[in-house]
């Protein structure tokens, strides 16, 4: 099980410093706070705010507005960190995927982006019966995601395979939070990415 504390501080390395790709959506960026999001907090926020964000400012961002704030922190404890990793990278899409999970495990759920009372009851059901196999089928969906977005977004697929081939970060933060049996192949990966060449 991975730690809220540590996983925060992680996010903010794996983040990194600043960066401005306009194939990325999210526009300028430090320790993955984007600038949309300084501006939701602060009312306003210029890049030179985002340049100037300190990793404890990102640390205190991350753990109110992407994991207290949307109620991750009152999910089963096994789902809460890749609930929280996803939320940090897709924002309301991780609980959107969670509630459409919950259909296919038999709980009919609103599929709304917001964790509200009903929501974290029926996770909880849903949880109490599948354990991991739940937890892993999160972090299959989200992998899932990943491509769909790669299938719609080709200056997005540098987000799902390196250079190289591999596996790229998208793809290997959603496996991070899957048993090692449902990781992909590489044979599978390549097959599954084949057409984006």
């Amino acid at each position: 099980m991975h730690d809220i504390e540590e996983m925060t501080a992680e996010i903010v390395r794996r983040e990194g410093g600043f960066v401005n790709d306009p194939d990325d959506p999210g526009g300028a960026t430090k320790y993955g706070v984007t600038i949309h999001t300084l501006r939701a907090l602060r009312g306003r926020a210029t890049v030179d705010d985002v340049k100037a964000l300190t990793e404890a400012e990102a640390v205190e961002i991350f753990k109110g507005q992407y994991f207290e704030r949307p109620k991750i922190n009152q999910l089963p404890a096994p789902l809460q960190a890749s609930v929280y990793d996803m939320q940090v990278n897709a924002g309301a899409n991780a609980i959107k995927i969670l509630q459409r999970l919950a259909a296919d495990f038999g709980v009919k759920l609103a599929v709304d982006g917001v964790l509200g009372p009903k929501s974290i009851a029926a996770i909880e059901r849903v949880y109490s019966k599948a354990g991991a196999r739940f937890v892993d089928a999160y972090g299959i969906a989200r992998r899932n995601y990943y491509f769909r977005i790669g299938d719609r977004r080709p200056a997005s697929r540098k987000y799902c395979v390196t250079r190289r081939g591999g596996k790229g970060g998208w793809i290997t933060r959603a496996e991070e939070f899957i048993s090692a049996r449902y990781h992909m192949s590489q044979t599978d990966f390549d097959g599954r990415v084949a057409t984006w060449v």
